[in-house]
């Protein structure tokens, strides 16, 4: 789970890699690439996972913080769903941090947020984030075309799914 002291060490990572990842992710304030903008991002989402909207996490590689990992949107009732997002720092990527991070995310969607599906989104180049997700039993079912905004263009976009065990509440 993520905590406010892992601010810094976030800030610090996504500010080293803002260039490298700005195809992938949305264009976001300087403030957010600060430790202050990250506490109140953490804020944010330790809020929601109190209200039930969210899992947040960290990824780590012994005491270090490399990255994120969480559960968000998460739809109760009859959909019982929510969507996966990662990303790990450049510095560690290649030997198997962010396949460890989304098997542990599965496990708590299932185990512990009981959710019946888990759904994720990658850019169409994306081949890396990809074949995580197919390692982990994900599939692809389509693709939306200027879907995501990031580095001055429209993207296009595969919808990825993968069904768990979990019932709705009686």
């Amino acid at each position: 789970m993520i905590h406010p002291s892992d601010g810094p060490a976030l800030a610090g990572l996504l500010s080293r890699d803002r260039q490298a990842y700005a195809r992938w992710l949305p264009a976001r304030s300087a403030e957010f690439y600060t430790p202050d903008g990250q506490a109140s991002v953490i804020e944010s989402l330790l809020a929601s996972h109190s209200d039930g909207l969210a899992w947040p996490g960290v990824v780590v590689s012994g005491e270090t913080v490399i990255g994120q990992v969480g559960i968000s949107s998460i739809l109760r009732g009859p959909f019982q769903k929510g969507y996966l997002g990662y990303w790990v720092s450049s510095l560690y990527q290649g030997v198997g941090h962010t396949s460890r991070a989304v098997g542990l995310a599965l496990r708590i969607a299932e185990v512990e947020l009981k959710l019946h599906r888990l759904e994720a989104h990658t850019q169409l180049e994306n081949v890396a984030s990809q074949a995580i997700l197919r390692k982990h039993g994900f599939s692809s079912w389509g693709i939306a075309h200027d879907h995501f905004y990031a580095d001055g263009a429209w993207r296009d976009e595969v919808f990825w799914e993968r069904k768990l065990t979990g019932r709705p509440d009686s």
